[in-house]
């Protein structure tokens, strides 16, 4: 029976940790090593490994936070020494059903062409919902999507499919894959890693899978920032890298052109909402994307995030009832609706907020409120980046919208060019 090298790595999650090696340990398959990395936790991890699991799995200690692609990459390296055929990444934050590690080395043991196979992953709150099967790289947004993410379970999906990426909260794969690619890239230190791993695998000529009766629960926490812009800087600087690399020869000026729509529309949203250390980080992510400098984060970039919500504080003090129009734009105007009614607990105000209602609407929901015509104020208008138009002083920054990105355009764009050629001429000539 081969022996399968399982990879965990760690940072300040013991709870989740605890279940995740639970549950490989009690996979049908038992020809397995646990090989969990931790990542200079803070919290009693290190304890919980030594003092319950001491004998069952490898313990690797790093010093310094390594990120998850430099945590992962330790323990491969360590696996890497012993003579596994197929080897596993799994996050401390997913659990594994008892299948599936046996049903991942059988699939791939049956489909020689396939270099990675994933387990169909599962919200751990709602483990009838898919969060993921499977990963297409969309080149004409430039972004990645996941067709069967929120759906229900209702056993009508295919039993395997071929993708462009999976998430490595739950991937197989074979030795040789990263004998000939290596091992993830840790330039990366987190987000991305994964995505560009596969690709990276794809083009060494192997096929990326995930498999229906390998399932597995995963939390996966929100890239969204809550307290401070550190996966706001790692989530842009990342995503910029990975089309940078990937993206074909005659598409890169096109590439560079959605870009810098996306990085000005991001900076002019902190502006306007005075999110000044979120500006300069996503800034500094496009920075450090096009001149190469990855890995860790410098000291200074990553800042707290001040979530000032001054349009909304102001629109419960003005208001009792609100009436919300959503313009099919439902979930932005259900997520509008809960900011108002916390803030108007927190501010001690009472308010009722209804959607759709039949009076007249206070609030209309649209795509973008920059790019609005009507700037005459007898609505509130609310976007899906969660931007408001309430006053006279924000019409101001509508009237500068079109003018501001030209400005940034033309100041980025043969820089960008430039930059993304000479980075692509360098891993060339590697």
């Amino acid at each position: 029976m081969d022996k399968i090298g399982v990879v965990v790595c760690n940072y300040n999650k013991a709870n989740d940790l605890d279940k995740c090696i639970t549950s490989i340990l009690e996979s049908t398959y038992k020809a397995i090593d646990i090989y969990v990395v931790d990542n200079a936790s803070k919290d009693n991890s290190l304890e919980l490994l030594h003092s319950k699991y001491e004998d069952k799995v490898f313990i690797i200690e790093n010093s310094e936070n390594l990120g998850g692609s430099g945590g992962f990459n330790k323990g491969l390296r360590t696996a890497l020494k012993k003579d596994y055929k197929y080897l596993m990444c799994v996050d401390n934050d997913a659990m594994l059903d008892e299948k599936a590690v046996e049903n991942l080395k059988a699939f791939l043991d049956r489909h020689n062409e396939s270099g990675m196979a994933c387990a169909k992953v599962y919200n751990t709150t709602a483990p009838n919902i898919v969060q993921q099967y499977g990963i297409e790289v969309d080149f004409e947004d430039y972004c990645v999507k996941s067709p069967f993410a929120g759906r229900l379970e209702d056993g009508t999906m295919p039993e395997y499919v071929y993708c462009d990426a999976v998430p490595a909260c739950a991937l197989m794969l074979r030795r040789e894959v990263i004998d000939k690619i290596g091992v993830m890239p840790e330039e990366n230190f987190l987000y991305w890693d994964d995505t560009t791993w596969c690709k990276r695998a794809t083009a060494a000529g192997y096929k990326i899978a995930c498999l229906g009766d390998a399932k597995a629960l995963h939390a996966m926490g929100a890239k969204k920032e809550i307290v401070n812009t550190f996966p706001t800087y790692y989530a842009w600087r990342n995503w910029i890298k990975f089309f940078m690399e990937f993206t074909k020869e005659d598409e890169i000026d096109r590439m560079c052109e959605v870009f810098l729509r996306n990085v000005f529309v991001a900076v002019y949203d902190s502006e306007y909402n005075e999110e000044t250390c979120r500006l300069s980080t996503i800034m500094a992510a496009f920075n450090d994307a096009i001149y190469g400098n990855y890995g860790k984060a410098s000291e200074g970039i990553i800042g707290e995030v001040k979530n000032l919500y001054k349009r909304e504080k102001e629109i419960v003090k003005r208001y009792n009832m609100i009436n919300i129009k959503s313009n099919n734009l439902l979930e932005e105007a259900k997520n509008l609706k809960q900011r108002l009614e916390r803030l108007a607990i927190k501010m001690n105000e009472n308010i009722i907020v209804r959607i759709d209602g039949l009076s007249k609407p206070n609030i209309v929901m649209c795509d973008y409120i920059f790019t609005l015509d009507d700037l005459s104020l007898e609505y509130i208008y609310a976007d899906k980046n969660e931007n408001i138009l309430l006053t006279e002083e924000d019409t101001y920054f509508v009237m500068n919208f079109a003018y501001s990105k030209k400005v940034f355009h033309d100041m980025y764009k043969d820089l960008f060019l430039r930059q993304v050629k000479k980075i692509r001429n360098k891993e060339t000539k590697k």
